[in-house]
């Protein structure tokens, strides 16, 4: 059965995220307006008195732990502010995801300090990670990975300390050869070379990386070198999805969460009302549509966080983190877009941050996997249909 009781610590956490919430959206619309700027000391100071001692000490589960849940209600709430200025302020990023899934204690106690990105991208590809063609050969003279290749989209990439590249130890040998591998910012070889200007997450950098003889310590690997078939191809790797998916999806959460509450609130100044005890025949066309808004968000949080409890519960969680976040991606997306609408002019003007919360929340539809990959995703577990059966 599932739980999704809350801890008295975390209920605590989740009051003081909403006043670190009220903070971000104070500040959201300036570096929305500034992109690639970095934060203000004042700022950082605010946002770390705000957050880090009694939210973040729950951002960093790894499987089994039972903490999982806690950091993606604390996600949501959050990001109902901003849903990326936190991150470099927590130095918490999709990279830290992936080492608290598939670490040893070993590489989580040298990297768990780091703000990590996560590399997966490449120019000659998006969603078919079996394409990865960046390069990683062992050099046994000094035991270290040589990486060659390039990455693109990186989240965070600027800002980040480390980042979890992914490449193939032996392209032939397609995708069981391909690896997580993490790889610090000051090594030799790993060069920051453009930033993305973009539609929404103005507030977060994307970068692209290049990896040129890059020498990391064997060590570094995520997981075993070794290269063996097994059902599923990049088990290993694709496993790093499973605990991310659902922090993507939270951030989705938040910002449609920001949007309704926002609308529901200049529609009650308006003169609505929205009675939840009244058969839908008997409400008009305004009610209906917030209602409907409400039940489909509250249905993507619910499967969002039945696969965050999952992973809590050490419980593989491939079909349900997927499912979470294609229904968040979509709903959200167009939740943001109704409230747009329903706002009128006051939602496409740059007063409120309506607009806004629509151009940010559409990225959850595409990163970590596309809404169409996900239900390819999920429609192949179901049917027990593998990629070359499912396309």
């Amino acid at each position: 059965m599932i739980d999704f009781s809350i801890a008295p610590k975390t209920l605590k956490a989740i009051r003081q995220a909403h006043k670190t919430a009220d903070y971000l959206k104070s500040i959201a619309r300036y570096y929305d307006d500034h992109e690639h700027e970095e934060l203000k000391p004042d700022e950082v100071k605010t946002l770390k008195e705000l957050t880090v001692a009694p939210g973040l000490a729950l951002a960093e589960p790894g499987p089994g732990d039972g903490g999982m849940l806690s950091s993606i209600m604390l996600s949501e709430v959050s990001c109902m502010g901003d849903p990326m200025i936190t991150q470099s302020v927590a130095g918490f990023g999709l990279g830290n995801a992936a080492i608290g899934a598939v670490a040893t204690p070993e590489q989580k106690a040298r990297f768990g300090h780091l703000f990590c990105a996560m590399a997966i991208t490449e120019p000659g590809f998006g969603s078919d990670t079996s394409a990865v063609a960046t390069t990683a050969k062992l050099d046994p003279d000094t035991n270290e990975w040589i990486l060659n290749g390039e990455k693109i989209f990186v989240t965070s990439g600027k800002r980040c300390e480390a980042v979890v590249v992914w490449a193939t130890l032996d392209k032939s040998k397609g995708r069981p050869a391909i690896k997580s591998f993490v790889v610090e910012k000051t090594r030799p070889g790993c060069t920051l070379t453009k930033l993305e200007h973009k539609l929404g997450i103005r507030a977060s950098d994307t970068a692209s990386i290049v990896l040129e003889d890059c020498r990391i310590p064997f060590d570094n690997i995520l997981g075993s070198p070794e290269i063996k078939e097994a059902k599923g191809g990049q088990a290993g790797v694709l496993a790093t999805f499973d605990a991310t998916r659902p922090h993507v999806a939270s951030q989705a959460l938040g910002v449609a969460r920001a949007a309704i509450e926002f609308t529901k609130e200049k529609l009650e100044e308006a003169g609505y009302t929205f009675p939840y005890d009244k058969g839908i025949h008997s409400l008009n066309a305004v009610q209906k549509e917030m209602l409907d808004m409400e039940a489909n968000l509250e249905a993507a949080r619910l499967l969002v966080w039945q696969s965050a409890t999952m992973l809590d519960k050490a419980l593989r969680n491939s079909l349900e983190s997927s499912m979470g976040k294609a229904k968040a991606g979509s709903a959200c997306s167009r939740i943001c877009q109704r409230c747009v609408a329903l706002l009128g002019p006051l939602g496409y003007s740059r007063e409120t941050l309506a607009e806004k919360w629509m151009r940010d929340v559409k990225i959850n539809d595409i990163f970590e996997g596309t809404g169409q990959i996900q239900m390819l995703v999920v429609c192949r577990q179901v049917l027990g249909f593998n990629r070359t059966q499912l396309k």
